[in-house]
């Protein structure tokens, strides 16, 4: 198949339900609180009840315009919602209000490492319920089917690309920086696994050098990122055999199985008149006037690829800066650290290490620990003041992430403070050297690199306390 993909060029558009912030819902004033027991959070404009109205939630709005300005996105001065027939049990009303001919954003564009991916618009909606199927009879797996209309009329921002991509990967790293973007401008979590970003990758396959894209299909219940990832790569094999067998790839929608490692087909693809779209009679068509965007634009925070250049320009590695912005809390954590005036190479060798360890190994955030930034610039300023060895602040950090405790205590607590007298130093060394004479006779006769065997062994005596930059010249003194 790997030969076969020589022949073939890959085309990815992705369409993106990013599940906004708001404490409720977009047309109605129940809650949308994710983990609440079934149908609790529901009123009767969720329910569709004849005879009632939707008030659109203005918030919802605001971070419509938000996301909009931090995608590169033009905001109209006239958006309008439309609704979209939908025959499922789990939008009880029996239509979705949505966007369609006039969205709140348009023409946008993301960077993501080098390649710029059009974004053609992002649109404002209401989620549907969710179906629960269950029990074991039948065909289809299941006997009966539950209801939780908790989600029904969360606002839901739609995010939809250019068919730019052209690899997994590329799709991949689009949608971990849009989820970086949502989540540093506050307008939604981004957290796959509850449903509030979900994914559905638009995949075809078109001969090399063709301008004619392939018929495309739409795969949906993608949940994470390695997840769609595998569901790209079985597409693109699943269409390119069915291509060198002489058939036809089928528009339709499909279905990812984690477990099973495939696609399976769910129905077929809907175009937008099956949707039978007309204006929502109910809501008057929203004015955005370049004021309230302005307003809006004021309050931007600081974006990701703006903070990666940022922490690279005070001497981080694009791996390093990278790796810390796609962890938000690591991220502002890191931010009050050099806000504080520690060195950024030592606050980034500890975060890398030590500190990332830690996060990794527990399965904890940053603020979940009792670490504060106050704690660790207070370590790192006895670092650079040689009351304490860099070793010894590896040794004691863990500690501080687990109680809270300043650093200047367990140092003084434990008699940790470095030992910078010479001749203390230089006693030591001599004893060193004088209980391996072997590793003496060695160095002098040519084995240089035996330095780092002595300065261990001094290191060890002193249990890390003494000042290493002391230890290597008081030994090459010795043994030269």
């Amino acid at each position: 198949m790997e030969d076969l993909r020589d022949k073939y060029e890959v085309v990815i558009g992705l369409e993106v339900h990013a599940q906004l912030k708001t404490k409720s819902k977009i047309f109605a004033p129940d809650g949308c609180e994710f983990g609440k027991d079934p149908n609790s959070e529901t009123s009767p404009i969720t329910l569709g009840m004849p005879g009632v109205l939707p008030v659109l939630n203005k918030e919802a709005v605001n971070m419509g315009i938000l996301t909009g300005l931090a995608l590169n996105c033009e905001i109209p001065e006239r958006c309008k919602f439309d609704r979209k027939q939908y025959f499922y049990p789990d939008l009880p009303k029996g239509y979705q209000i949505s966007q369609y001919d006039e969205p709140i954003c348009v023409n946008g564009y993301l960077n993501v490492k080098g390649k710029k991916i059009g974004i053609t618009r992002a649109h404002l909606e209401e989620d549907a319920g969710k179906l629960v199927h269950a029990g074991a009879d039948g065909l289809a797996g299941s006997s009966y089917s539950l209801v939780d209309l908790n989600r029904a009329g969360t606002p839901l921002l739609e995010i939809v690309s250019e068919p730019d991509m052209r690899s997994s990967e590329e799709a991949r790293n689009y949608m971990e920086e849009l989820r970086n973007i949502v989540r540093y401008i506050g307008v939604c979590d981004g957290n796959l696994e509850e449903g509030s970003m979900r994914c559905d990758a638009n995949i075809s396959i078109m001969p090399k050098g063709s301008k004619e894209f392939g018929t495309r299909a739409e795969i949906k219940n993608v949940n994470s990122f390695s997840a769609l990832q595998r569901a790209i790569e079985y597409e693109i094999d699943r269409q390119i055999e069915i291509v060198e067998e002489g058939g036809k790839v089928v528009q339709e929608t499909r279905l990812w199985d984690d477990n099973a490692r495939e696609t399976k087909s769910m129905r077929g693809k809907e175009d937008a008149h099956d949707y039978r779209y007309f204006p929502e009679p109910d809501l008057m068509p929203l004015k955005i006037s370049r004021e309230w965007v302005e307003e809006i634009r004021a309050k931007m925070p600081e974006l990701p690829q703006a903070k990666r250049e940022r922490y690279m320009s005070l001497g981080l590695s694009e791996y390093d800066a990278s790796v810390i912005v796609e962890q938000m809390g690591l991220a502002l954590f890191f931010d009050e650290v050099l806000k504080l005036g520690a060195s950024p190479k030592i606050a980034v060798n500890f975060i890398m290490g030590e500190i990332a360890a830690y996060l990794k190994e527990t399965k904890l955030e940053i603020n979940e620990t009792k670490l504060t930034p106050e704690n660790l610039v207070e370590l790192i300023s006895l670092i650079e003041k040689n009351t304490i060895s860099n070793n010894i602040g590896k040794q004691i950090i863990v500690d501080m992430m687990k109680d809270g405790s300043k650093a200047s205590e367990i140092v003084e607590k434990r008699g940790l403070s470095q030992i910078s007298d010479t001749g203390a130093i230089k006693e030591i060394a001599q004893k060193v050297c004088d209980t391996n004479p072997a590793q003496v006779t060695a160095y002098k006769n040519g084995k240089v690199q035996l330095l780092g065997f002595f300065v261990g062994q001094v290191m060890k005596e002193t249990k890390g306390r003494a000042n290493p930059k002391a230890v290597n010249e008081i030994l090459k003194e010795i043994l030269d």
